[in-house]
C-alpha cells in the first residue's frame, strides 16, 4: 500500500466515525432556528394576499416563527412567548405600550393565583392528606381500588392543575404498587394503577378552570380578543357531562384491556394506612388553607360575573400570607413561573392575530374554504386539537389554533364560547403519548407502563373522547343555551 493509499484508507475510517449526540442535537436546533427565520423572511418578502393587510402579514409571519418554536422546543416555551412580545411591537404590529400591556392580562394572574393556592395545597400536605382521605375509602377491593386511582386525581384536578395531582398522587401509587409487590411491565394492575392516575388526573383537569390553564388562557384570549366571556361556574357546567363519561369509558377501557389476577389488596390499604399516619393530625395550617380554598371558589362561582376571576384569586394569595399560610420561598418550589410567561406572551400573540386581520384571514383559506357546515367546522377542529396535543404542550395548541378559530367563528356565526370549548377541552386530553399531557409523562416515568399499549389504547380513548364531545355539544349544550 502507498503513502496515499493510506492516507486515503485512514480518512475513510475517521469519517465513519458515529458523529455525536450534542453535535447533532446543535446541527438539529441550527436548522430550526433556519427554517424559522427563512420562513419569517419570506412571509414579510411576499406580495400582501388580498384580503390582508401589511399588519396581518407581519402578524403571521410571527405567529409562524412562534408555532415552529413551540412545536420544536429548541428553546422553552416561555422564551418563545417573550419573543412573541417583542415581535409584534417591533414589526409595527401594535404599538409596544399596547403589546406589553397584554401581558397584564386578568387570565395571567388569575393563573399565577391558581398556582399559589396550589402550592399552598401541597406545601401544607393538606393535598395528600384528601389523596389519602379518599383512596383509603376505595381500598376494600382490587376494582374498588383502581375506581379510587382514577376518580381521586380527577376530583383533585377540579382544584389543583394536572400536572401538580399526578406529580402529588405518583409517590402513593407507586407505594400500593411496591406493597403488591407489581413488577413493571409485567403485572396488568400495576399498569392500570399508573394509567388510572394519568387519565383520570387529565379528565378532571378539564373540568374547571384550575385543573389546566390552558382553559383560563383560552378563556383570556376569547375575552382580550372580542370582549366576550365564560364564568368559572358557566364553564364547569357545560364540560362537567363529558368529565363524568369519560372516566365511566376511561375505568371500562383500562379494565378491558388489562385485566388483574389480583384478588387481594389488603398490603395496599395497610400501607396506605401507615402514610395516613405518618401525616398525623390537620394542623391548624391546613384547615385555614382549606377555609381559603372554599371561600375562593365559592366566590368565583358566585362573584365571578361581578368581580374578575383573577381579583379574587389574588385577594385569596394576599390573604394565604396575610394569615402567614405561606412564605415567598416555598412558592419558588412550587410555582413554574416559565408557564406564566408562556400564557401571557400567547395571549399577546392572539391578540394580535385577531386584530391585524390575521386570524379571520387564515380561516377563510382554511377550513372556511371547504367546510360546509359549522358542526363540521367544530367536529374538525375538535379533532386536530387533539391530534396536535399528543405532540406538543396543550397550551401551544391553544394558543396555536384559537385565534385562527375565532376568525372560522365569526365566518360561520358561530358562538364563540363554543370555538373555545372545541379547541380547549380536547386539548387536555391526549391519552396516547407520553407528552400528550403531563400526568402521561409522570405516569410513564414509573417503568411500569408498556409503551405500545399505552399508545394504542391511548389512541382509542382519544377517538371515544372526542365521540363524546361530539354527541355533548350536539344533545346537551342546547339545553344550557349553547347554541350554533
Amino acid at each position: 500500500m502507498s503513502q496515499q493509499d493510506y492516507k486515503e484508507d485512514r480518512r475513510v475510517v475517521v469519517d465513519t466515525r458515529p458523529i455525536p449526540l450534542v453535535i447533532l442535537a446543535k446541527s438539529y436546533r441550527f436548522i430550526i432556528f433556519l427554517v424559522a427565520a427563512v420562513l419569517f423572511v419570506v412571509i414579510i418578502a411576499l406580495p400582501t394576499p388580498a384580503g390582508l393587510g401589511v399588519a396581518g402579514q407581519r402578524a403571521l409571519a410571527a405567529f409562524v416563527v412562534c408555532l415552529i418554536l413551540w412545536v420544536t422546543r429548541v428553546i422553552p416555551l416561555a422564551v418563545t412567548s417573550l419573543l412573541a412580545i417583542v415581535l409584534i411591537p417591533l414589526l409595527g404590529i401594535l404599538d409596544s405600550s399596547e403589546a406589553f400591556s397584554l401581558f397584564g392580562n386578568q387570565a395571567v394572574f388569575f393563573i399565577l393565583g391558581a398556582f399559589i393556592l396550589a402550592a399552598a395545597l401541597m406545601k401544607s400536605g393538606l393535598s395528600s392528606r384528601m389523596a389519602l382521605l379518599f383512596l383509603r375509602r376505595f381500598g376494600s377491593t382490587p376494582r374498588s381500588l383502581l375506581i379510587g386511582a382514577m376518580l381521586v386525581p380527577a376530583l383533585l384536578s377540579f382544584l389543583m392543575p394536572e400536572h401538580a395531582v399526578a406529580a402529588m398522587m405518583f409517590p402513593i401509587i407507586l407505594e400500593v404498587v411496591h406493597s403488591l409487590k407489581l413488577k413493571p411491565l409485567k403485572d396488568n394492575y400495576g399498569q392500570a394503577l399508573f394509567l388510572s392516575m394519568a387519565w383520570g388526573a387529565a379528565i378532571g383537569g378539564v373540568a374547571t378552570f384550575l385543573g389546566g390553564a390552558r382553559n383560563a388562557l383560552a378563556v383570556g384570549i376569547l375575552k382580550q380578543s372580542t370582549g366576550q366571556f365564560i364564568g368559572f361556574f358557566e364553564w364547569t357546567i357545560a364540560v362537567l357531562p363529558l368529565v363524568i363519561v369519560m372516566l365511566v369509558i376511561a375505568h371500562l377501557i383500562i379494565g378491558r384491556f388489562f385485566p388483574s389476577q389480583i384478588t387481594d389488596v389488603k398490603d395496599a390499604v395497610v400501607a396506605l394506612e401507615n402514610k395516613n399516619k405518618k401525616l398525623g393530625k390537620m394542623s391548624l395550617e391546613e384547615r385555614l388553607i382549606g377555609l381559603v380554598m372554599i371561600l375562593t371558589i365559592l366566590a368565583w362561582v358566585f362573584l365571578g360575573g361581578r368581580y374578575e376571576l383573577a381579583t379574587i384569586a389574588i385577594l385569596a394569595v394576599v390573604a394565604l400570607f396575610a394569615l402567614q399560610l405561606v412564605e415567598w420561598k416555598d412558592l419558588e418550589e412550587y410555582v413554574n413561573w416559565g408557564i406564566i410567561l408562556m400564557y401571557g406572551g400567547a395571549i399577546t400573540l392572539g391578540f394580535a392575530l385577531e386584530k391585524s386581520g390575521a386570524a379571520s384571514w387564515l380561516a377563510k383559506v382554511t377550513i372556511t374554504s371547504w367546510a360546509k357546515s359549522p358542526f363540521l367546522v367544530v367536529a374538525l377542529l375538535a379533532l386536530v386539537s387533539l391530534l396536535f396535543t399528543e405532540g406538543m404542550s396543550n397550551a401551544a395548541v391553544v394558543a396555536m389554533l384559537l385565534p385562527v378559530g375565532l376568525g372560522i367563528g365569526k365566518q360561520y356565526g358561530i358562538d364563540l364560547r363554543i370555538m373555545v370549548f372545541a379547541i380547549a377541552v380536547p386539548a387536555g386530553l391526549g391519552f396516547g403519548l407520553p407528552m400528550g399531557n403531563p400526568p402521561n409523562a409522570i405516569a410513564y416515568s414509573s417503568g411500569y407502563i408498556n409503551p405500545r399499549k399505552m399508545l394504542t389504547i391511548g389512541l382509542i380513548l382519544d377517538l371515544v373522547a372526542w365521540s363524546v364531545f361530539l354527541i355533548m355539544i350536539k344533545i346537551y349544550w342546547p339545553l344550557i343555551n349553547i347554541k350554533f
